[in-house]
């Protein structure tokens, strides 16, 4: 008679046992803990902001001694502080296109970028040489102001871009050779999206500033953030980069620094000259066709490339350092 075929018995997990049965230790070999991830990345967290904060503090302390002096160790500086708190939070920035700079008629550049986090200011603040313009509030934040004002960022009101002081303030720093990053949509977004941008931050580009009276070079921006994991991004993990509304930027930076993988891309497009425009509405219209149809494709993870825009300089912009 042949003998049956013995039936495999499932092996009961402790968790499942009946209160009588002994609890069988084997059970849980190569079985993860339930929390062991969560307490992991609570520690990457932690190390993170340890470091970040130790090496926060002796850079505020040199960049305190530079902004006593004119010459661009300031700015080159504050470039590498932002790089390295980049590499601290794991966040790996990558460009596309070039970085325009002064021109050789003494024309400095106006960055113009979408702004849906404060880690764009980490992400651009590491790769492009210029201070940013940022709403009043970031003045009153303990810590961030003090980053803020050693960084020359030029503060202005949100309702408008300038009045009397800032709008003197501006127009001297791209007197002076320095270049600026403006964020025109006047806040953050969710990410999924880019935000109008008010006319009146493009101000800025109708100044006069060179000694023959020609206003700065305008250069859009597209920033996205596109890895999670080192995996692409979706729409649902989007709202992890994404800083606004009322957020907290502690707790949020806890929740994003628990992540591995993170990395940011910076679509840099062809310069445009505000002078090729009849009005500001239309430089800051075109602007933001370019920054938005940029981020649109960075976001479907399709290939990039900059755009020409409607309008060009003919400036030839250095190559980027990456």
């Amino acid at each position: 008679m042949t003998q049956k075929p013995s039936r495999l018995k499932g092996k009961r997990l402790p968790l499942l046992r009946r209160p009588e049965q002994p609890i069988d230790d084997s059970a849980w070999a190569g079985i993860a803990l339930p929390g062991q991830r969560s307490v992991m990345r609570r520690f990457r967290a932690l190390r993170r902001g340890v470091i970040t904060a130790l090496w926060t503090i002796p850079c505020i302390l040199i960049q305190s001694v530079l902004v006593l002096f004119d010459g661009p160790a300031r700015q080159a500086f504050s470039g590498i502080y932002w790089r390295v708190v980049c590499q601290i939070i794991g966040l790996d920035v990558r460009l596309i296109g070039a970085v325009a700079h002064k021109t050789a008629d003494g024309r400095p550049v106006v960055f113009v970028s979408n702004h849906s986090s404060w880690l764009d200011v980490a992400v651009l603040g590491s790769r492009l040489p210029a201070a940013f313009i940022a709403k009043e509030e970031v003045g009153s934040w303990p810590v961030i102001r003090t980053i803020a004002r050693l960084g020359r960022t030029v503060f202005v009101r949100r309702s408008r871009a300038s009045t009397g002081r800032e709008r003197d303030d501006m127009h001297g720093r791209l007197a002076g050779g320095d270049n600026l990053i403006l964020f025109p949509e006047g806040t953050t977004s969710d990410g999924s999206r880019v935000l109008p941008f008010r006319t009146a931050f493009l101000s800025i580009a109708e100044m006069p500033v060179t000694p023959g009276g020609l206003p700065p070079i305008v250069q859009p921006i597209s920033v996205v953030y596109d890895r999670l994991g080192g995996l692409p991004m979706g729409r649902a993990s989007r709202p992890l980069f994404a800083w606004y509304g009322d957020m907290e930027i502690g707790s949020h930076f806890w929740r994003l620094a628990q992540h591995k993988g993170l990395r940011a891309t910076v679509l840099l497009h062809q310069p445009l000259d505000p002078l090729a425009f009849p009005s500001r509405k239309a430089l800051a219209a075109t602007c933001w066709d370019i920054v938005a149809d940029g981020a649109a494709t960075l976001r479907q993870n399709r290939p990039a490339r900059p755009s020409n825009g409607s309008a060009e300089t003919g400036v030839q912009p250095k190559p980027a350092f990456v």
